[in-house]
């Protein structure tokens, strides 16, 4: 779809349609007041009979409104508008999205981008205007023999700014929201591929076609150079697969080489059979999303070397298959990290942690400034959080904020867990330095845990996607979570203000409570 800025009244615009918001009851908009007057109270008229109450996400298109330029004028509903806020303007984006894709509008000029959202600025409302438009209009039919179809499909949105000295900080929101939603639907597609196509030498092949149109530096580890750097805990997930490992790092460089890098790992498990420790069949075939962490850091890279942002950023995938066979992993079995700790296996579905742990051991090399990883990694996240939020955790309060804000303004929030030194108890093992597992108590929190034995020389946050990253049933497919978290941390730091929120964007009770 192709974006642009205007500023300019509606009533002097020659569209397709054009698109006013309603407030309930039954209360238009300023943009929609002025299409209502120019045609002599033709659309207050059929607000009043009750054709359209102003219900959130209700839409009703009309034609041919008099003495107007435009084809048609689309009413969204807005709900109350003490109520709305970031939810509900997304809400109001996407139902507008859909009806003008359903209803042959080919081009449109969306007004909604003007409404007064709490601590929102315009250049907010544009940047989730664009992302929430290219999340409605997301389709994933490559696998199918013929694709979905959608008649006359909308191509082109002009976003209107109510005055003329936003157009500049526009242009840039658009930019920045275009770039974020290209990085959304990279990491959705590569999540939502079948785990016959979306191998980890997929994974490989497709930083590689990264590298080369944004200019990135790309290393591809194979078997044996993990194998050299004695990389035990990750190899020891992959024996059971007859697909071979690859430790993948990308490199973008946007600053001086004095500034240290931002370095993102991400859970790269391209299918979870659970291993020996088999999992049950039910919705088995959803572990082909068990990647999504590494498909969130290359979706992350992608919207960052688009936008250009003045960082320095490294990306490293460990990706692999966990598989059962003759050669696989046992229970039981003792594995040697590359950091030198030795790990018993007790629960070899307990497998993120074990190719995580050797990568934030990677790390190090890097000399980061902050990591963060970014796996689906407990389910015993979802049980404590849900869909509605990833788990945070971190050895640095500070970058817990910086984290927690950037999730707050993107509405891709996430919750900050205890990593208590207390926890680490129910890791002791008998016979290596910690078992893989500390027992269904605390399972996510034990997890970080793990993981944090390993990251004592650089500040680290953990962000367990399980909930978050992918849907179940009838919707079922990749979210792209967290790129727009990540994305927002990253152009903060860009713009030289970590933990603090965009001109406009202010951080919510319930992210400041979550960072306490």
């Amino acid at each position: 779809m192709e974006f642009s800025i205007k500023s300019g009244s509606p009533e002097k615009q020659r569209s397709a349609c054009v698109v006013v918001g309603v407030f309930e009851p039954r209360k238009l908009t300023l943009p929609g007041e002025l299409l209502d007057r120019i045609s002599n109270g033709y659309i207050g008229d059929i607000i009043r009979r009750g054709d359209m109450e102003g219900k959130l996400g209700a839409t009703l298109l009309l034609h041919n409104v008099p003495q107007t330029l435009s084809d048609r004028v689309l009413l969204v509903g807005l709900g109350r508008e003490r109520d709305f806020k970031d939810k509900e303007y997304r809400q109001a984006v996407a139902a507008a999205i859909k009806t003008l894709n359903e209803t042959g509008s080919m081009e449109a000029v969306f007004y909604l981008t003007e409404l007064g959202v709490k601590k929102r600025d315009s250049e907010w409302k544009i940047t989730q205007a664009v992302i929430t438009a290219m999340e409605s209009i997301y389709r994933f039919d490559r696998m199918k023999s013929k694709q979905d179809e959608v008649r006359r499909p909308l191509r082109k949105l002009t976003l209107s700014v109510s005055r003329r000295s936003e157009l500049a900080l526009g242009e840039q929101a658009l930019r920045h929201g275009m770039a974020i939603a290209k990085g959304v639907s990279l990491a959705k597609d590569l999540g939502n591929l079948p785990p016959n196509i979306c191998t980890p030498s997929y994974l490989a092949e497709q930083a590689q076609t990264l590298a080369r149109e944004h200019n990135l530096q790309v290393e591809v580890l194979e078997l044996k150079d993990m194998e050299a750097l004695g990389m035990g805990s990750f190899l020891s997930v992959t024996r059971g697969s007859a697909q071979p490992p690859k430790l993948i790092a990308l490199e973008y460089r946007g600053a001086d080489q004095k500034q240290k890098p931002v370095v993102l790992v991400g859970k790269g498990i391209t299918f979870d059979t659970g291993g020996i420790s088999l999992k049950p069949p039910g919705e088995m075939d959803e572990m082909k999303y068990d990647m999504c962490g590494a498909a969130s850091v290359l979706g992350t890279i992608a919207a960052v070397a688009q936008m250009k942002l003045p960082i320095n950023l490294v990306g490293i995938i460990p990706t692999c298959e966990n598989m059962p066979s003759g050669t696989a992993t046992k229970p039981g079995d003792v594995v040697t990290s590359m950091s030198g700790q030795t790990v018993e296996i007790l629960n070899t579905d307990a497998e993120g942690r074990l190719i995580l742990c050797d990568a934030l051991t990677y790390a190090e090399r890097y000399d980061p400034d902050a990591v963060i990883d970014i796996a689906t990694l407990t389910g015993a996240c979802v049980i404590a959080l849900g869909h509605v939020a990833s788990g945070l955790y971190s050895n640095d309060d500070t970058l817990a904020r910086e984290l927690l804000l950037a999730g707050d303004v993107a509405h891709d929030r996430a919750w900050q867990m205890p990593l208590w030194e207390d926890y680490q108890e129910q890791l002791k093992s008998n016979f290596a330095d910690m078992a893989n597992i500390g027992g269904r108590p605390a399972g996510s929190v034990t997890a970080a845990c793990f993981l944090a034995r390993f990251t004592k020389k650089y500040r680290w946050a953990h962000l367990d996607i399980a909930g978050t990253a992918y849907r179940s049933g009838a919707k079922k497919g990749s979210t792209g979570r967290p790129v727009p978290l990540l994305t927002n941390f990253l152009i903060q730091r860009a713009e030289g203000k970590p933990g603090k929120a965009r001109k406009g964007a202010v951080e919510s009770e319930a992210g400041a409570a979550a960072a306490e």
